[in-house]
């Protein structure tokens, strides 16, 4: 296997590693910068940021530090209960007008993708209709997006069952929302986090099951045997952390089904495949140990391939 920064650009993601941004607001441009001062990350994933000024100074940081951006959607759609397949017209289109301002902060500190997640699954019987408002959701979004520019749209599977209760979900059942949302929009594809397969009961393998409509990864741990833990659930602990899920050997069959997949050749809307960290600092630990943690078990995992 060729070395790590010949295939990949590792990212991280700035709101979970300095979980204080996670709001917008905070000490963004300072943790910003611990990151972007480390040659280890060729991208970096950042999200919404409340001040103008403050967007505009980080934007010139990124352009500074020439790295692949990704915006992550995550945190504004939770914070503000956005909800892409809602079954009431004025919140969808609440949420579809959020989405697309997302967009633009996207656009102003250069992002080459920006990654989402859809709402809450509904009941059953309402299941199939809120998959069709979905997909009409996105090919809106893409279409804003695509009449910007050439940023990339991709949704990102979260549990379904356990916390955060999501539409997509499944991998399976991402792949077939992708399907349909790329034959309107080329700019659309998925983003699966290693992290969330166990809280979807799926093995590391189950990445394969994105094919052709994977466009970026997230690498990260959970907890799901211990109900009472405070990281149980979706709250991405360390790697090797207590009674956890991921760590050496899972990470490396993550990336040996990649390697498969083709996907370290994939041409990409960043400069390379982007695969980033979704490690979260819990109280009482310091973000710069739980960074060192993380690129010591991507280089054990990669070392595996050989």
């Amino acid at each position: 296997m060729r070395p790590l920064s010949q295939a990949i650009h590792v990212g991280i993601i700035h709101p979970m590693i300095f979980p204080q941004v996670g709001q917008g607001e905070g000490p963004i441009l300072e943790t910003a910068t611990k990151i972007l001062d480390d040659e280890f990350f060729g991208a970096i994933e950042v999200s919404w940021v409340k001040s103008d000024e403050t967007r505009a100074k980080l934007a010139k940081l990124l352009a500074d530090s020439h790295v692949d951006i990704v915006y992550s959607g995550a945190p504004p759609t939770l914070n503000q209960k956005v909800d892409l397949n809602s079954l009431s017209d004025p919140v969808r289109r609440q949420s579809i007008n959020l989405v697309k301002k997302m967009v633009d902060e996207a656009y102003n500190i250069d992002a080459k993708m920006c990654t989402l997640l859809s709402g809450p699954a509904p009941a059953p019987p309402d299941r199939e209709k809120a998959m069709s408002l979905l997909a009409e959701s996105l090919v809106e979004v893409c279409d804003y997006a695509k009449s910007k520019g050439k940023l990339m749209i991709t949704i990102e599977g979260f549990d379904a069952d356990i916390e955060k209760r999501c539409l997509i979900g499944p991998t399976a059942d991402a792949a077939v929302l992708a399907k349909t949302v790329k034959k309107n929009c080329s700019n659309f594809g998925l983003t699966i986090d290693l992290s969330h397969l166990p809280l979807l009961h799926e093995k590391p393998e189950a990445v394969a099951d994105a094919g052709e409509y994977l466009e970026s990864c997230h690498i990260g741990n959970c907890q799901i045997k211990e109900r009472s833990s405070p990281v149980y659930g979706d709250q991405h602990p360390r790697f090797g952390a207590p009674d956890s899920e991921v760590d050496v050997p899972e990470l490396a069959a993550f990336l040996r089904t990649l390697s498969g997949m083709g996907f370290f050749e994939k041409k990409t809307a960043t400069a390379k495949p982007v695969i980033s960290f979704e490690v979260k600092t819990q109280p009482a630990e310091n973000p710069e140990v739980i960074i060192a943690n993380s690129k010591r078990t991507l280089l054990d995992a990669w070392a595996m391939l050989d």
